[in-house]
């Protein structure tokens, strides 16, 4: 089932924002004139939780959509890192704790019909604050520090709107649950 790509053209050419267009080649001869990729950085998130229970979420403003979210740690990999290391340096840049125990818990597409991009989705545990938010110019986050139990449930009520930051608080409760049995 796999396309072959006869050409790429290249439509931007940014940090944040690549956009290509292919003509690629079916298996069945089908040729595909126009295929429109955007290409993203590999990125990281993570379910947070301190020594003592409580999860470390962030709030900020998102103006794509507008809005400002209650979301959870993440961001991009820098050249050279680790997903692990990735997320360690976002954390502690985003919120100022460090911690004790980084689990993987899946890497995840969010939408491979357009994006080529993947997120690596984490736990980490044992949080501790360790120095002061080390933000970039255009970050204004506000940390927010709620029980477990209470983002569990705000996850059933759906109440994070950011689709990866979903998938990766489902995955991560699930390895916090078997962490805890």
């Amino acid at each position: 089932m796999h396309w072959k790509t006869l050409s790429s053209k290249y439509i931007s050419q940014h940090r944040y924002f690549t956009a290509r267009v292919d003509t690629c080649q079916m298996p069945n001869g089908t040729v595909v004139p126009e295929y429109y990729v955007v290409e993203l950085p590999v990125t990281v998130c993570a379910l947070a939780v301190t020594e003592d229970n409580k999860a470390v979420l962030v709030k900020q403003y998102r103006h794509p959509i507008q809005q400002t979210l209650i979301e959870i740690p993440g961001g991009f990999i820098d050249a050279g890192e680790t997903p692990e290391q990735a997320i360690g340096r976002e954390l502690l840049e985003e919120t100022g704790y460090a911690f004790s125990n980084i689990y993987a818990v899946g890497k995840i597409a969010a939408n491979p019909g357009v994006l080529q991009s993947i997120t690596h989705l984490f736990l980490a545990t044992g949080g501790k604050k360790v120095a002061t938010q080390n933000l970039d110019f255009n970050e204004e986050i506000e940390v927010q520090l709620i029980p477990v139990e209470a983002v569990c449930q705000m996850l059933q009520r759906n109440e994070f709107v950011q689709a990866l930051h979903t998938t990766c608080l489902l995955y991560a409760f699930q390895k916090w649950d078997e962490l805890k049995r």
